[in-house]
Formats: C-alpha cells, structure tokens, sequence
C-alpha cells in the first residue's frame, strides 16, 4: 500500500511541475501576441505613406496613357505562412485546407510553393503540391525583416522566369480573444480597380493655399517599382506579423486546455492519493486492534 502511496505522490509531484510549465507557456503566448499585434499596428502610418506614393505614380503612368494589355495569368506562386513549432491545435492543418482550396479553385497551374514553418512545408508536401521551398519562422520581431527580404529576392527570381505569373499570400489573421481565421490575397499582378482607386486618392491637403499636388523626378516605371516593393514589404510583413500573433493565440488556446486538464488530473490523483492514505491508516489500526486483541487476557 505504501508502495502505491509513493507512486502516486510523485505523480501528482511530476503533474505540479507540468502544470507550472504550461502556466509559463501560456504567460509567454500571451505576451507574443500584443508584441506581434502592436508590430502590425505601427505598420499604419508607413503603409498609408506607400499607399500615397503609389496614387502619385499611377496617377502620373494614367496620364501617359493607357498602360499595355498583358495576357491573362495561367501560372502562379504561393506563399504560406505557418508554423516550426508544435502545441498550436490545428493552426497548419487549417491554413492548409484554406490555401489548397483556394489555389485549386483558380485557373491554370501553380509552380512554385513559398512555406514559412517546417511543418507548413510538410503538409504542402502530403497535399501534392509543388515541393516547397522553407523558411524559417522569425522567433522574434527584429527576425521579420530579415525573413521578408529573403520573400521579396524569391518573388523577384521567380516573376524574372514566369513574368505574368501571379503570386499568392497565404496566412491565418488573429481575431478577438484566441480566435484566427485563414485569409489569402493576391499579391501580384496588382488589382486593376483597385489601381484605378487608389490613382483617384486625394492627396492631403491639396486644398490648402499653396500646396500642390506631388509628382514623381524621372521615369515613373522605375519609381512605381520601387513602390510596390515597398508595398510588397508591408504586405508580407504584415502577413508574417499577424501569422505569429495567431500561432501564439492558438498555442494560448491549447495551453488553457491542457492547464485544465491538468487540473483534472490532479484532482483525481489527489483524491486517489487520500484514499489510498487513508486505507492504509485504516489497515494498521486494524493491525493494532488484532495485535491488542491476541495479547489481550481472553484473546485467542
């Protein structure tokens, strides 16, 4: 009985220090995410500036004339993003499922696969799409960047051998509490209505006395170029930013579930634990009374 009694005390011992790695687990998602959102968040201001050059230089290729009709997309390229590590539910499954629908729904072929995370890269793999190639999740804010030029070079290379190709973004966007939903976007070639728009974007205070409206020093085709790098960057900066804040919303999730699970456990190994104590408090007074008993005048 003792033997039992020991055993079951360094189970609930083990399940304690679980509990407190899960408690810890779920302190650090909680901090990532707020991290991750206000990255997204400090975004705004330098996106609005992109977006404003970008209505200067459409505004002025506009007035040049209509710009070259180019053939329809046949071919496109992928980017998702995922996750390296585990404990996030079905973080990857879901994106996953989102992005081979999404991609099989579209005309033509799709050539070439992007994933951010190991086990992205495997599931796109098990689906039977093009052999990805990985990147690396960033552990940490400063890594995004880096990460996103790394996007940026591949896009290049690839838009240099399929250059009417289209290229897709793929990633889960956070929602409130720890809650995320897979979104996707397309990248390049740029939406025309939403050109056209954005060529019609008011400049901000252009009716003020003495302001005029901004226009772009030398070739605009290598102006406009730069620009939508910019906004590429922002886009898939973006993208990686809320794709961290989801993982660590899901992981948050899963750490709330095996904290109360682990409670559970606990309760009933404590109640096993009193249990087997008190039988075995039970069996030595029943030694005792039958000891008493033999000795006692009368006994046998």
């Amino acid at each position: 009985m003792s033997g039992a009694t020991e055993a079951l005390g360094r189970q609930m011992a083990a399940t304690q220090e679980l509990s407190g790695v899960v408690r810890s687990m779920k302190a650090l998602a909680a901090s990532s995410i707020t991290q991750y959102e206000r990255s997204v968040e400090a975004l705004n201001d330098y996106y609005r500036t992109v977006e404003l050059a970008l209505s200067v230089c459409l505004r002025q290729r506009a007035t040049a004339g209509p710009a070259a009709a180019t053939a329809a997309p046949t071919t496109r390229a992928a980017i998702l993003f995922g996750s390296d590590q585990g404990l996030v539910g079905r973080f990857n499954e879901v994106l996953m499922d989102y992005s081979a629908q999404t991609l099989a729904s579209l005309p033509g072929k799709t050539l070439k696969i992007w994933t951010v995370g190991e086990r992205m890269r495997a599931l796109v793999t098990d689906a039977g799409l093009p052999e990805p190639i990985n990147f690396a999740v960033p552990i940490t804010i400063d890594g995004i960047t880096p990460l996103v030029g790394m996007v940026l070079i591949a896009i290049e290379a690839q838009l240099k051998q399929d250059r009417n190709g289209e290229i897709y973004l793929f990633h889960n966007a956070p929602l409130a509490g720890s809650i995320y939903q897979p979104v996707g976007k397309r990248l390049l070639p740029l939406d025309e209505s939403w050109q056209r728009d954005l060529a019609r974007l008011p400049w901000p205070g252009k009716d003020l006395p003495g302001k005029a409206l901004p226009e772009v020093i030398g070739p605009t085709a290598a102006a406009l170029a730069a620009i939508i790098r910019g906004y590429l960057f922002v886009l898939i900066f973006q993208a990686c930013a809320q794709s961290l804040a989801s993982e660590n919303a899901s992981r948050l999730a899963a750490m709330q579930r095996a904290e109360q699970n682990i409670a559970d456990l606990l309760d009933d190994l404590t109640r096993n634990y009193h249990r087997l104590r008190q039988e075995s408090i039970d069996e030595e007074l029943r030694e005792v009374i039958s000891g008493y008993e033999a000795l006692s005048p009368g006994g046998e």
